[in-house]
């Protein structure tokens, strides 16, 4: 095990990975620098794997950490934070046994080989948050939602939203319409091919409309887009072997393989329905993520993508848990055009020429043309085979410019979350949770959404280290 510790120190980013992460209860934040501007008042929700190994065993993908959520509460100029392990069945029994029990999607069940036949794995609730006007959903795109405490982050338990009959799934990808309230998800179940299930649900979280439909094989797909009257799949040429990952001969993550000779399949799917209106197939990319869709004036669907040429940002994330990675996986920022009764790909630009991950808009704007894109990158100068995303960016669309932050050395700013000022409308902040490999602790900084170029206007200090995180939101104060 020190062998392993030690390994995990090579690089700064490292010590975020290195021990599981420790949780704090409700906790006032001390600010390190600025002031935390008054019409900030809201919670920051932010969700990802804080285990990577367990009874001495590392994790075999940065996937299968269980996840944590932390929460900052913004109230009155001040913050107060939360940081708890989501509670999940699994979670707990392994907890209790002081070891692993469960394979996962890097990893197979420990122990003989018949314990890994047809032996379920565990829903690590490690990926994203939905936060509805009652409760916080830990999103897994595997399984089932569980709920928790919006203030406390307390386990309640699974929630099926009225709707996730048994072996139902809900991505960690949902798309919500902040005009409508309407709420959109995917999930699909494996089988000779698999069956893609769509979902609708009111601003409570509910479902009150569903559709399956059946996909090619089985392919990987972790996200999908809102675009003005349509929802856009590109579902790209990467297939499962089901039988070995169920058999427990091999993991989910080792079957996946890339044919490129399917290329990438496109499906349109209308908003109100739920059916499919077109589908076609475009050349082969893979991508994790969507940054927006929206249907310009001659009704073209324009989808904006983190695009990557091949499936190689797989081995790079597999590689993570060990503190040390060497696989270079470069995306870029990119657009395709759409034709939506046939569902061809008409034009394929890229916007801009630098790695992009996490990509988002402002939540007022999904679905719809906005002027930012906010995302993820890596300081100019950054090997990416060696190091984890150390920069936030936003690009702005209309002037067709790039500002971005410059954190430091060794400084790891998670995904950038976008918060609208509740007493000026025209004034907005982007939050980021940092972690310090200079020092080994984590701070939670706020910038002007229009300024990411310029200092943070606010640093919170945390109780503890968090490790590097998938996906957040942010809640506005009622």
């Amino acid at each position: 095990m020190a062998l392993i510790k030690d390994k995990l120190r090579t690089k700064a980013w490292a010590g975020a990975v290195a021990q599981p992460a420790q949780e704090f209860p409700l906790t006032p934040l001390p600010v390190i620098s600025g002031t935390i501007s008054s019409g900030l008042r809201g919670t920051l929700y932010r969700n990802g794997p804080a285990r990577m190994e367990r009874g001495g065993i590392p994790m075999g993908h940065w996937f299968d950490g269980d996840g944590a959520i932390l929460g900052i509460h913004f109230t009155d100029a001040s913050a107060t934070g939360v940081y708890h392990y989501v509670q999940t069945i699994g979670y707990q029994e392994e907890a209790a046994a002081g070891k692993l029990l469960y394979g996962n999607y890097g990893m197979t069940a420990p122990g003989a080989f018949w314990n890994k036949w047809f032996k379920p794995i565990k829903n690590v609730a490690n990926t994203s948050v939905l936060a509805l006007p009652d409760k916080l959903l830990a999103l897994w795109e595997g399984g089932k939602p569980y709920a928790l405490d919006l203030h406390n982050l307390e386990t309640y338990g699974e929630d099926d939203l009225g709707e996730l009959t048994k072996g139902l799934t809900y991505s960690a990808h949902y798309k919500r319409d902040s005009q409508t309230g309407e709420i959109f998800n995917f999930g699909t179940t494996p089988g000779l091919n698999s069956t893609l299930h769509i979902y609708k649900s009111d601003a409570s979280g509910k479902i009150f409309q569903k559709a399956a439909h059946e996909l090619d094989g089985i392919p990987l797909v972790h996200d999908f887009v809102l675009a003005g009257q349509y929802l856009i799949f590109c579902i790209p040429p990467v297939r499962l072997n089901l039988l070995p990952a169920l058999t427990g001969l091999s993991n989910f993550s080792d079957t996946l393989k890339w044919q490129p000779s399917k290329g990438t399949q496109i499906l349109v799917i209308d908003r109100e329905t739920l059916n499919i209106i077109s589908r076609s197939e475009a050349e082969p990319w893979y991508q994790w993520h969507f940054a927006n869709g929206y249907v310009d004036d001659s009704g073209t669907i324009i989808v904006d993508i983190a695009r990557y040429q091949d499936f190689q940002t797989n081995e790079y994330l597999k590689e993570i848990p060990s503190g040390e990675t060497h696989t270079p996986a470069q995306s870029t920022l990119s657009r395709i055009y759409i034709h939506p009764q046939t569902g061809k790909v008409t034009n394929t630009q890229q916007i801009l020429d630098r790695h992009c991950e996490f990509p988002s808009v402002p939540p007022q704007n999904v679905g719809q043309n906005s002027r930012y894109t906010y995302f993820s990158t890596f300081r100019h100068g950054t090997d990416i085979s060696q190091e984890i995303l150390n920069a936030i960016a936003c690009y702005d669309h209309k002037i067709e410019t790039l500002s971005e932050t410059n954190c430091g050395e060794n400084r790891y700013p998670s995904e950038p979350i976008y918060a609208t000022d509740a007493d000026n409308p025209q004034q907005a902040w982007i939050l980021t949770v940092v972690y310090d490999g200079n020092c080994d602790c984590s701070e939670v900084w706020i910038f002007d959404a229009h300024r990411l170029s310029e200092e943070p206007v606010c640093k919170l200090e945390l109780p503890s280290v968090i490790p590097p995180s998938f996906h957040g939101t942010w809640k506005a104060k009622d």
